[in-house]
C-alpha cells in the first residue's frame, strides 16, 4: 500500500530542493520527534547514487540507517528511490504560496499505516519549519 504525505513550503524551489538533498540540512530536519535526531547523512544525488541517514534516539537506546538508491532524479521536480524492497517518490511542484512537497512511499508491516503516516508527516513538517527559518 502506498502512503502519501505532503506540505507546502514558503520558499523558492531552489532553496527547498537544496535543503531536501544536502546532508548539512538533512541532519537538522530529519526526525519524526524531538527525542530522535539524524547524526550523519550522505547523498549522491544521481540515478544509481546512494543515500544514507543515520537516525538515532537521543538517549542512545536505538538507531538505524535509512538508506537506499536513487532510481530517478529530475532537478527541482522529482526524486524516486528504492530502500530495501520498498520505493518512494518525492515530488516538488509550484503552489500559490511556495513549493508543494509530496512524498509517496510503500508501507511496511511492522508499524500501523497511521503510525507510518504520522512519522513521515512529522519529518516533512520539520523540513518545512527548517526551510522557512532559513529565510
Amino acid at each position: 500500500m502506498k502512503i502519501t504525505v505532503e506540505t507546502v513550503v514558503n520558499a523558492p524551489i531552489e532553496t527547498v530542493w537544496n535543503a531536501y538533498n544536502s546532508p548539512e540540512h538533512i541532519v537538522k530536519w530529519n526526525a519524526a520527534s524531538d527525542d530522535w535526531h539524524t547524526t550523519a547523512s550522505t547523498v549522491d544525488l544521481r540515478v544509481g547514487g546512494n543515500f544514507s541517514s543515520r537516525m538515532e534516539a537521543k538517549d542512545g537506546s536505538f538507531g538505524f540507517d535509512f538508506a537506499g538508491t536513487y532510481t530517478k532524479v529530475e532537478e527541482n521536480k522529482l526524486i524516486e528511490y528504492a530502500f530495501g524492497d520498498r520505493t518512494a517518490q518525492v515530488e516538488f511542484s509550484a503552489a500559490p504560496d511556495g513549493v508543494k512537497v509530496r512524498v509517496s512511499f510503500d508501507s511496511e508491516e511492522t508499524h500501523s499505516i497511521e503510525q507510518q503516516e504520522q512519522g513521515w508527516q512529522a519529518i516533512l513538517n520539520n523540513f518545512k519549519r527548517h526551510v522557512e527559518h532559513l529565510g
